[in-house]
């Protein structure tokens, strides 16, 4: 089991706009395709101007596997042609990450 955390850091005071363009067209698709979210967050202290989400997979290839259906979706496109055309994204750092054996809701789809 694993969880990837992508952390998107916007230009200052997007995140409002980020958020309203990825729930009218990206969060249906995303969470269908790739389940097992385990949250989707703002900071509030710290590095501000921030979008981080962590999803949840059985293993490196159930991720690949459900990225790659997520790419060819025509509405994960639509989601993404309205995100670049505001050019909100600075810089996207992703991480895997591998739960203590004691984590709780590890029990993926």
């Amino acid at each position: 089991m694993i969880v990837e955390m992508r952390t998107y850091t916007l230009k200052p005071g997007t995140a409002p706009l980020y958020m309203e363009i990825y729930d009218t067209y990206g969060r249906e698709v995303h969470t269908r395709i790739l389940g097992n979210m385990f949250g989707y967050f703002t900071p509030e202290i710290g590095e501000l101007n921030q979008i981080v989400h962590m999803w949840g997979y059985k293993s490196l290839a159930d991720r690949d596997e459900r990225r790659a259906i997520l790419d060819k979706d025509p509405q994960w496109a639509e989601f993404r042609k309205h995100l670049r055309g505001k050019e909100i994204v600075i810089k996207q750092k992703n991480q895997i990450l591998v739960p203590a054996p004691w984590c709780p809701n590890t029990n993926f789809k």
